[in-house]
């Protein structure tokens, strides 16, 4: 059996999460430098810490 599972990236920095998802492409293409296209998984938090968005 093959898993073929997609990267997950936790971005640290805690983001607003008023941004919409073409924000949150930028945020991936430019801090990053990975193209939010590829199929990887991204998960971001709050300040608190206490929210987690993928």
């Amino acid at each position: 059996m093959s898993w073929d599972l997609p990267e997950i990236y936790l971005y640290q920095a805690p983001i607003n999460f008023r941004k919409q998802a073409n924000g949150l492409a930028l945020l991936v293409e430019q801090e990053l430098g990975h193209s939010p296209f590829l199929g990887a998984l991204y998960a971001f938090t709050n300040r608190q810490r206490k929210r987690l968005n993928t």
